[in-house]
């Protein structure tokens, strides 16, 4: 079967797991996009400790869970937002007003959109997460 979206495939991953209370996830395949959603999941205390694992093939992602995730998936199509219009997103995507984050790909890599809007950035929305 091909995969079509290896990010939005890695999102519901890492859902189903924390889903049945499991505390390890494996993601394969590995991208540099994926590694760097986990990178900010992490830091907003999503999940712990994650670790690249190179295989010999397309390489994987193993993550520790904490238990804090209620929801997270991929936001397609992928929506272009101006540096002042996150609240129309979060409206959408978000259960209420700062809980949980957007996350957006910027000219300055991948971050939330409280530290994109803090930053005056605008990018493209990858996922949300709460």
């Amino acid at each position: 079967m091909a995969r079509q979206d290896p990010m939005a495939d890695a999102l519901i991953s890492i859902k189903n797991s924390e889903n049945v209370a499991k505390d390890e996830c494996i993601i394969r395949p590995a991208s540099r996009l994926i590694g760097e959603i986990l990178r900010v999941m992490q830091k907003f205390g999503y999940v712990g400790l994650y670790e690249f694992v190179d295989d010999g093939r397309e390489g994987m992602y193993k993550i520790k869970l904490k238990g804090t995730i209620n929801e997270c998936r991929a936001i397609k199509p992928r929506y272009a937002v101006k540096k002042d219009s996150f609240d129309k997103f979060e409206k959408r995507y978000l259960p209420a007003k700062n809980f949980g984050i957007l996350i957006v790909s910027t000219p300055k890599g991948v971050m939330s959109h409280k530290e994109a809007a803090d930053e005056k950035l605008g990018g493209r929305l990858l996922a949300f997460v709460y």
